[in-house]
C-alpha cells in the first residue's frame, strides 16, 4: 500500500472513532454488549426489551458496530425483525471497548473545548490522553494476528477523536494557511498560551505531522496530507454534539434534539462547522458535474434554464463554483448581460443562509438567498412566484449531499410485499424505520418533486455507505 493510502486509511479509521467510540462505549457501559456476548445471536427487540431501549437508536448503533466487522447485522423483512449475532471478532473487540473511556470521557466534558481558547481544566484532560496515548496504553501489543488488527482498529478510532476536533478548530482558524504549511513557526506565532498549545504541537509530533527543532514546527509530508484535508474531518466532528449524549439518545430520551419550532438553532450539530467542512470535502465532486453544466449552458438560450436553485447550499461554495463554471466555459457566459443567471440559494439552516451571502458577496455573484425545506418544493416553488416572479421549473434544480438528510414523512402506500436489498439502519425520533418504507419514502420525496423538475431535470450528488 503506498504512504497516501495509508494515510487515507488511518482518516477514515479517525472519522469512524469519532462516532464508533462513543456509540460502543455507551453500549458497553449499560450491559449490551456483554449481555450480546453471552449466546450467539439475538433478536433486536428482545434487547431492546432487556434494556429498555429507543428501538430505532439501538438498531443504529448495533449497526455501526456491524460496519466495523465486530458483528453481524441480519434483517428479516418479511418478519421486520434483526438479527444481531456474533462473529469471530466479536469477542474480541467488544471486551476492548473500555479503552474507549478516556477520550469518551474528554468527548463528553469538552463542549466549549477549543485549541486556541481552553480551559486549563479541559486541557489538563486532554494532556493526560495524549501522555497515555504516548506511553502506549492504546497500542496494539497482542502476538495473535486478528487480535493484534483489531486492537491496531482502536488505537486508530482513538487517534481520531483526539485529533479530528483540533484538527478541524485549526483549519477554521487558519493554522493551515500557506504560511504556516511553507516555513517554521513557533507556538506563540498562534496561540496566547504557547506553553499548553506546544503539548498540542508535541503529541502532534509524535504522530508524524510536524518536526521540532529549537522550539519550532514545521509540516512533514504526513502533516501536510493531513492539513489539506482538515475539512474531511469537518462533518463527522461536527456532530460531536449528537454524540456526546448518544446514551441518552439510545437509553433515554429519544427526543433531546428536537424542536416545534422549524428555525429554531440547532442543537445537534454545530452547523457552521458543518458547512465548513462539507463546503471543503465536497469540493471534489464538483467537478464531476462541469460536463453536464457546460453542456446544457452552450444549448440556444431557448433550451437553457433561466437560472440555478441550490437547495442546501450550505456555504454556497456549490452555487459559486456552478456560476463560474458558467461564466467562463459556457456560450450563456458570454451573454450574461443580456440573459443574466438567475441563482437561488437555500437552505433549511439560518446559520448557513448567513455563510452563503456572506461568501457570494465576497465572490461578487448577485443571488437569492432564502430560507426553504426539501420536503416542500410546493412552498418554495410558491415563495419562489410570489417575491421574484419565477417558476420553480424554469430553474436547473441542483443539491449535494442533502436528500439522505430530508424530514421523515411516513410513505402514503407501502408495498408489504416490496422486497429491500438494503442494509442500513434507519431511525427517526428513536423509532425504527422498516427499509422498504425509507425507499417508499424516497421514492415519495421525488414524485413531490417531480412537477418542478420536468424541463431541466434534478442535479444531485448523494452519499453511499
Amino acid at each position: 500500500m503506498s504512504e497516501k493510502a495509508l494515510y487515507r486509511n488511518d482518516l477514515f479509521r479517525h472519522l469512524d472513532g469519532i462516532a464508533v467510540a462513543p456509540v460502543a462505549f455507551a453500549l458497553k457501559e449499560k450491559g449490551v454488549l456483554d449481555h450480546i456476548l453471552k449466546k450467539k445471536e439475538h433478536q433486536l427487540k428482545e434487547i431492546v426489551r432487556l434494556f429498555d431501549c429507543n428501538e430505532g437508536y439501538l438498531n443504529v448503533g448495533l449497526r455501526m458496530l456491524a460496519s466495523q466487522g465486530w458483528l453481524e447485522y441480519k434483517i428479516d423483512e418479511n418478519e421486520n425483525t434483526i438479527t444481531i449475532a456474533k462473529n469471530k471478532r466479536s469477542e474480541i473487540a467488544l471486551n476492548l471497548v473500555q479503552r474507549y473511556e478516556d477520550v469518551v470521557g474528554f468527548m463528553k466534558t469538552s463542549e466549549e473545548f477549543h485549541p486556541r481558547h481552553f480551559e486549563s481544566e479541559q486541557f489538563s484532560l486532554l494532556n493526560r490522553v495524549f501522555n497515555k496515548y504516548k506511553n502506549g496504553d492504546y497500542e496494539a501489543r497482542s502476538k495473535d494476528p486478528l487480535e493484534h488488527e483489531i486492537e491496531s482498529q482502536i488505537s486508530k478510532h482513538i487517534e481520531g477523536v483526539l485529533v479530528g476536533p483540533i484538527t478541524v478548530f485549526l483549519g477554521m482558524d487558519g493554522m493551515f494557511h500557506k504560511y504556516f504549511m511553507e516555513a517554521s513557526f513557533s507556538a506563540d506565532e498562534f496561540h496566547e498560551d504557547p506553553v499548553n498549545f506546544s503539548k498540542i504541537l508535541d503529541f502532534f509530533c509524535y504522530l508524524g505531522w510536524f518536526s521540532k527543532k529549537n522550539e519550532h514546527y514545521r509540516f512533514t509530508d504526513k502533516g501536510l496530507f493531513f492539513a489539506r484535508r482538515s475539512s474531511a474531518y469537518g462533518v463527522t466532528v461536527s456532530y460531536i454534539p449528537t454524540f456526546r449524549r448518544v446514551d441518552e439518545l439510545m437509553f433515554g430520551n429519544a427526543l433531546i434534539f428536537k424542536s416545534s419550532i422549524p428555525t429554531a438553532h440547532e442543537i445537534h450539530v454545530d452547523r457552521e462547522m458543518n458547512v465548513w467542512g462539507s463546503g471543503g470535502a465536497h469540493s471534489a465532486y464538483f467537478k464531476k458535474i462541469d460536463e453536464i453544466i457546460i453542456s446544457l449552458f452552450n444549448k440556444p438560450i431557448e433550451e437553457q434554464p433561466k437560472g440555478i436553485l441550490d437547495m442546501g447550499c450550505g456555504n454556497g461554495a456549490f452555487l459559486i463554483h456552478l456560476f463560474e463554471v458558467i461564466e467562463r466555459r459556457t456560450i450563456r457566459g458570454a451573454i450574461l448581460d443580456e440573459y443574466p443567471l438567475f441563482l437561488v440559494g437555500v437552505d433549511y439552516n439560518r446559520a448557513a443562509l448567513k455563510v452563503t451571502r456572506g461568501n457570494l458577496v465576497k465572490a461578487d455573484i448577485w443571488a437569492k438567498v432564502i430560507w426553504g425545506d426539501i420536503g416542500n418544493p410546493h412552498q418554495l416553488e410558491q415563495d419562489i412566484q410570489n417575491s421574484y416572479d419565477i417558476n420553480l421549473c424554469d430553474l436547473l434544480n441542483v443539491r449535494t449531499f442533502l436528500d439522505h438528510n430530508r424530514p421523515w414523512e411516513s410513505p402514503k402506500n407501502v408495498d408489504l410485499n416490496a422486497v429491500s436489498f438494503s442494509t442500513g439502519a434507519f431511525a427517526s425520533r428513536g423509532i425504527r424505520l422498516a427499509n422498504r418504507e425509507v425507499e417508499q419514502n424516497l421514492k415519495e420525496h421525488f414524485e413531490n418533486w417531480k412537477p418542478y423538475i420536468h424541463k431541466f431535470g434534478l442535479m444531485l450528488i448523494e452519499l453511499h455507505t
